[in-house]
């Protein structure tokens, strides 16, 4: 019986601590791909030097500091949000401080990110966060990253720059679609259908933009038409994108690097 409680109570600490983390840790498993790839594919695009370090870090906390800040706006839950926009706020702080002292033109970059954030809120406000239209605003303005990592260092190519940011956007918002295909819309014929015209049409573009990165695309279009089929958890459907998003990082290396 004394064992029993101790176990309870144990149990019960645990859930404390989980909600705890959960206030600082983003939930949305397929943004950290959408985090990480725009600064890989900037970077390859550029020559790297040291300040793509800091300039990533101040990223990767602008993400971190957004999460519970829409948190707040969504729930209006100040007691539970506060802390985490505060701690978060406090590193990032003199990492954009020292990132404007010595590339000032970054300035007008986070002026466009704000621009496109303030769509963010607002679909926080209205708690339709995942609409899909939310979804591609919160892809560019991602997706663009890739303009800071690779013109920084003074050794990117605007054409380049551009075709990967394409290409990128294209693959996150079929993938926003796909997604919802076997999760929240998995019973929707439209949805599904509209998932594989879409693939469909991306794999045209990739091979307008350059011919071979059509295979890809092409993996990504049987993907948007046999997966569905097959009842997957969120877990499957996570694991399976981070080989999709490595899969298009090594085309992107080996086709234009």
């Amino acid at each position: 019986m004394k064992q029993s409680r101790k176990d309870d109570k144990h149990c019960e600490k645990r859930s404390k601590d989980l909600k705890g983390i959960s206030r600082y840790i983003p939930n949305q498993h397929g943004a950290w791909a959408m985090l990480i790839l725009p600064f890989l594919f900037g970077l390859a695009a550029s020559q790297g030097q040291f300040i793509h370090i800091p300039l990533f870090v101040c990223w990767f906390f602008i993400y971190l500091f957004s999460f519970p800040l829409l948190q707040w706006i969504k729930t209006g839950n100040s007691e539970r949000y506060r802390k985490p926009v505060v701690v978060y706020g406090v590193i990032l702080f003199p990492f954009l401080v020292s990132l404007v002292w010595f590339k000032p033109a970054l300035v007008w970059y986070g002026a466009l990110l704000l621009v496109f954030f303030m769509a963010n809120m607002y679909y926080a406000k209205i708690k339709k966060e995942r609409a899909l239209l939310n979804d591609i605003t919160a892809i560019i303005l991602f997706c663009s990253f890739i303009y800071p990592v690779a013109h920084i260092g003074e050794g990117g190519s605007w054409k380049i720059s551009t075709e990967l940011f394409l290409l990128l956007v294209s693959y996150f918002i079929g993938t926003a679609i796909y997604v919802k295909t076997v999760i929240r819309e998995r019973k929707n014929k439209r949805y599904y259908y509209a998932s594989v015209i879409y693939h469909l049409i991306i794999v045209l573009f990739a091979a307008w933009v350059k011919l071979p990165f059509c295979v890809p695309f092409l993996i990504l279009w049987l993907r948007a038409i046999w997966l569905p089929k097959f009842e997957l958890k969120v877990k499957h459907v996570g694991m399976a994108e981070i080989g999709f998003s490595l899969m298009l990082y090594i085309s992107a290396l080996f086709l234009y690097f």
